[in-house]
């Protein structure tokens, strides 16, 4: 199998863990070194920074649910090139007060045998601000 099949199968594993909401099968897809990136304009919420390595995203994961009554995650399109995959999708995002919004994101992913050594998300961080605020 080429690279670029072992990273897309990873990448769709991991969005599958996400939504079966099975830790250990995501973290499987990950270098236990992973950098796991969101926009810092979600700091003030605990979800900004970059978080490192398998207990990092045990960290990050484990304060969603204290800020939004849930999430669930839509990839609509891959991108590849060499090590690289760029997710576009859409999140459904469910504020604590039961108001739902669907938000576009973009997940850069970068890969290195097999494994997710980085995932950057990019979102429209006054958006999702202002629904968590809801």
């Amino acid at each position: 199998m080429s690279r670029e099949h072992d990273n897309l199968t990873a990448i769709h594993a991991a969005y599958r863990a996400f939504h079966d909401r099975d830790l250990a099968a995501l973290l499987a897809t990950m270098d236990p070194g992973i950098e796991w990136v969101h926009p810092d304009g979600l700091a003030e919420y605990g979800l900004g920074g970059t978080r490192i390595g398998h207990q990092g995203v045990r960290e990050f994961l484990g304060r969603v649910p204290t800020v939004l009554g849930g999430m669930r995650l839509e990839p609509q399109e891959f991108v590849q090139s060499g090590d690289r995959v760029v997710v576009f999708g859409v999140r459904a995002v469910t504020s604590l007060s039961g108001h739902t919004e669907t938000l576009p994101f973009i997940h850069s992913w970068t890969f290195r045998d097999g494994r997710a050594v980085r995932m950057e998300d990019v979102f429209d961080t006054v958006a999702f601000a202002r629904l968590i605020d809801s």
